[in-house]
């Protein structure tokens, strides 16, 4: 069985949903809230394990009710949670998250001591795939190098420079359009396809050795197949109800493909189908969709 290893962040997520965003110096009180355990990384091992994929994750949570939560939660799906760290130092990240019903927008407001980073990694299994988000740079540079033949995938939600050095070590560079942006100096413009192009041939030249995947958030994602760049439309879902956890299933969705030895091509259009069912609820993994309802889509899309 393809075993996959996510190293990365590990938060609590509470969802709040609003008609309008609450005005300063107010009170609102809630009856209603949405929760559940989130992060780049974290969000992608729950949705492999909701899949059927033999998964790990290695994170840090704190010790209080929130990182115990998280475990229960990787547990009923199956992950694997005995490399999770427990900080006796930091509490559990905790991310407050303002829902505009009205206008279909988000707050993020995102509570933490300090991210604190794996102690520990390893690891008494050879993993086939690894997934690292970046929050964890040693712990995930140290692991890509220990297991040389693993595939190994980078969700790149942000740009700095160490970042940047970890996303020349592995095999696929998939990354949002901001640290695209970021890593190129060059603005997407959608009303002119051409800076999308140069923006990912400027990518090309700087991770030579990588398969890079751009991700574009409603417009779907940019990839390269046979010489060729693509964009592989997002799914239209209307109404948008939250797009919190969206890019993080959608990369989890592009690991499952490419665990199971999948084309790129094909990841692509998987994570495009998940991020987009994953719209129409509030919560991330609540939002998760099942790999049969992904699965219809992808065979009546033409493939």
């Amino acid at each position: 069985m393809i075993k996959v290893l996510c190293i990365g962040h590990s938060s609590y997520d509470i969802s709040l949903q609003v008609d309008e965003f609450p005005k300063e110096n107010s009170k609102t009180r809630f009856i209603n809230k949405i929760a559940c355990g989130g992060g780049p990384a974290a969000n992608a091992a729950y949705l492999l394990g909701k899949w059927g994929v033999s998964t790990t994750f290695a994170g840090v949570v704190g010790n209080d009710v929130f990182g115990n939560r998280i475990k229960k939660e990787f547990e009923s799906v199956g992950v694997d949670t005995r490399y999770m760290e427990t900080s006796y130092d930091n509490d559990t990240t905790i991310s407050l998250i303002i829902i505009n019903s009205k206008n279909q927008t988000r707050t993020v407001l995102n509570v933490a001591d300090q991210y604190p980073k794996l102690k520990k990694y390893d690891f008494d299994f050879t993993p086939d795939v690894i997934l690292v988000d970046g929050h964890d740079v040693v712990a995930s540079r140290n692991t890509i190098e220990k297991y040389p033949k693993a595939i190994t995938i980078i969700d790149a939600g942000r740009y700095t420079d160490e970042i940047s050095n970890l996303c020349k070590k592995v095999n696929y560079l998939v990354c949002s359009k901001d640290f695209a942006e970021a890593a190129t100096g060059i603005k997407i413009d959608y009303a002119n396809p051409k800076s999308i192009i140069n923006v990912f041939s400027q990518l090309i030249q700087k991770y030579e050795k990588q398969e890079i995947v751009i991700t574009l958030e409603d417009k779907g994602a940019v990839y390269k197949i046979n010489n060729e760049i693509k964009i592989s439309p997002a799914l239209d879902i209307k109404p948008v109800v939250d797009t919190t956890g969206a890019g993080d299933i959608f990369h989890g969705a592009f690991t499952y493909v490419i665990a199971a030895g999948g084309h790129v091509e094909k990841a692509v259009k998987y994570g495009n189908i998940a991020a987009g069912l994953s719209l129409k609820t509030v919560g991330a993994r609540l939002s998760i969709p099942k790999i049969d309802e992904v699965n219809k889509l992808y065979e009546a899309s033409g493939k």
